[in-house]
C-alpha cells in the first residue's frame, strides 16, 4: 500500500509544477540563464513532492536538472547542472544532470559546461 503524500509534499509538487512550466517558457525563449521560482519554505524531505512530480510530467533533463538544483539550493546544498554529450562516434547524445544527485557514467558522457546555482 502506497502513503498518502503529506501536506508539505503537496505543497513542494505544486512548487515544482509551477517552476517546470516556468523553466521551460524561459529555455523556450532562450534565455538563460534560468531564473526559478523561489520554493516554499518547506523541510527537505519534501523533496518526494518535487521527485513525483517530476516522474509525473514530461520534461527534459535540462529542465529537470535546473528545477532539481532551485529546491537543492532552496536548502542550502549547492549543486551545479552539469551537461555532457556521448561521442558522436557512437551515436551522439546528451544529457544534463545535477552533479552528484544521478549516477551518470563519467566514461559515457563528456562534460560541457556547468551550471551554477
Amino acid at each position: 500500500m502506497r502513503r498518502l503524500p503529506s501536506l508539505n509534499e503537496v505543497r513542494a509538487a505544486q512548487w515544482a509544477d509551477r517552476a517546470l512550466r516556468h523553466v521551460r517558457r524561459e529555455l523556450a525563449a532562450g534565455r538563460a540563464p534560468v531564473a526559478t521560482p523561489e520554493p516554499p519554505s518547506l523541510p527537505p524531505a519534501a523533496r518526494r513532492g518535487v521527485e513525483a512530480l517530476l516522474r509525473r510530467r514530461q520534461h527534459t533533463c535540462l529542465e529537470g536538472a535546473i528545477v532539481r538544483q532551485r529546491w537543492l539550493l532552496a536548502h542550502a546544498i549547492y549543486r551545479d547542472v552539469v551537461i555532457g554529450v556521448t561521442s558522436p562516434a557512437d551515436k551522439f547524445a546528451a544529457h544534463a544532470w545535477v552533479d552528484g544527485e544521478e549516477d551518470v557514467p563519467a566514461a559515457e558522457y563528456l562534460e560541457l559546461t556547468r551550471l551554477t546555482p
